[in-house]
């Protein structure tokens, strides 16, 4: 026992590295771990004071006791098993695959990620891009919502800008968890997104068995209390009107709760944009058969460059108006009472119609529309029309009429529209997007011509 053993110094330094690695893993790192998990803790308790609606435990639990949550629940087990009698594979196999759908779908939210960078940066490229506005059609219902029903938000989407406007909007309520599409799973974005609360769905899977992993995922956190956010259209409207909406995730929302259990309050949110960021790769998409989206990455971080150029020149200027409204709150629990026949169907004609009517105006879409009625208007009579128009549309704080005439001014400069002798009217030259901004206008004829008899 006390003889000398030589070894080679390689060999000598390799143990060192492994028991410095197993000292770590069993002593050092769980305390580390303790220490910060604790500080996370006190951190999350302060900041629930501040929040309107709390983030719940569920959101904070390990991102493996969720997916293990999930692969054990009986209703994900059924689906297994009838998953590897249909394709004729052993249940382990089977089983696997329900593992990788659920590492798929569950986030890792990060408080930390969320409130002290998210927030942060959503606010900044808000506010650089955007003159933000915020309204409700019925503020007062809003602050009636009871404190432990589950929210959720539900939005039109006109722009990949609603996910940062509706975050930093939402940053005095609570931490959203979004439902986003495969276009976010590219990495590092897709670490971000999970680290914000995101899930992950695929829009057109044919597995029941990734339907049956996500539907219990949307359960169990329905079922928690956290707060939602879902876009029922699915994709980013093509023509700049409302498109229909898609059932999946409403469903899953709807069989996730009981007539006795927590109730769930949908809020109608509706976005409305003097420029869509986006707006020329949507129009070029709705002229194709297939949603595709051509945007190559180094077009998009050109297009940043130049902003931020612009910036340094000081030529830099805003995108006009970013105007969100706070729709009227609807109770699954009453809905349900007066709509049980058909009530899923019923729910989202309901939810659509409040988004619908909640649609806010902005200058830039209610000139489109000005011009696309009546062919051509003298300026002065469209911009007084306009700020008519927006103070009938609800605007807690009227635009300026400098900000009404920026808005003209950007649609002439891109050539939507021209001006010729102090008239506007179509350039000719863009009647795709002229009918795309002007889709997006919650106006009719009758309520101009109220607005201008007045």
């Amino acid at each position: 026992m006390t003889q000398t053993v030589e070894l080679p110094l390689w060999l000598f330094l390799l143990i060192l590295v492994f028991a410095a690695i197993t000292l770590a893993s069993h002593f050092l790192f769980p305390s580390v771990r303790w220490f910060f998990r604790r500080r996370l803790e006190r951190a999350v308790k302060r900041l629930n004071t501040r929040l309107q609606r709390p983030i719940q435990p569920f959101k904070l639990a390990h991102r493996h006791d969720m997916i293990q949550r999930l692969i054990y629940d009986p209703q994900v087990g059924q689906a297994v098993q009838n998953f590897a009698h249909e394709q004729r594979v052993p249940e382990a196999v089977a089983f696997e695959t329900a593992r990788r759908y659920a590492r798929e779908i569950v986030p890792s939210f990060s408080a930390v990620a969320y409130f002290s960078v998210a927030i942060r940066l959503t606010r900044m490229l808000s506010n650089a891009f955007y003159n933000v506005r915020l309204s409700y059609v019925d503020e007062e219902a809003l602050r009636k919502i009871d404190p432990e029903a589950t929210v959720v938000f539900v939005m039109n989407h006109r722009s990949n800008m609603d996910y940062v406007l509706v975050t930093y909007l939402a940053a005095q309520q609570s931490a959203l968890s979004y439902a986003v599409g495969e276009w976010a799973r590219v990495w590092p974005l897709s670490r971000l997104i999970r680290a914000m609360g995101a899930y992950f769905i695929r829009r057109k899977s044919g597995s029941e068995l990734y339907r049956q992993v996500l539907a219990c995922y949307v359960r169990h956190a329905t079922e928690a209390g956290v707060t939602q956010a879902m876009f029922p259209e699915g994709g980013l409207s093509l023509t700049g009107a409302l498109g229909r909406p898609k059932l999946g995730l409403l469903k899953y929302i709807i069989d996730a709760t009981h007539p006795e259990g927590r109730d769930v309050v949908f809020v109608p949110v509706a976005l409305n944009y003097d420029r869509v960021l986006e707006d020329t790769i949507l129009t070029k998409a709705a002229l194709g058969t297939e949603r595709r989206f051509r945007a190559r990455i180094g077009v998009i971080a050109w297009w940043l460059l130049k902003q931020i150029g612009r910036r340094l020149v000081g030529r830099y200027q805003r995108f006009g108006v970013a105007s969100v409204r706070y729709g009227e709150p609807v109770s699954l629990r009453v809905f349900r009472a007066e709509h049980e026949a058909n009530l899923m169907t019923d729910l989202a004609r309901d939810l659509m119609g409040g988004i619908g009517k909640a649609i806010p105006l902005v200058p830039g879409p209610a000139a489109c529309w000005l011009v696309r009625e009546k062919g051509e208007i003298p300026e002065a009579d469209a911009v007084a029309l306009i700020e008519q128009l927006l103070r009938r549309n609800g605007n807690p704080t009227p635009l300026k009429r400098c900000e009404i005439e920026a808005a003209i001014q950007q649609l002439v400069v891109r050539r939507i529209l021209k001006r010729e002798d102090g008239k506007i009217s179509s350039s000719g030259q863009r009647l795709d997007l002229l009918e795309y901004y002007a889709a997006s206008a919650p106006l009719d004829v009758e309520q101009v011509v109220s607005a201008a008899a007045k």
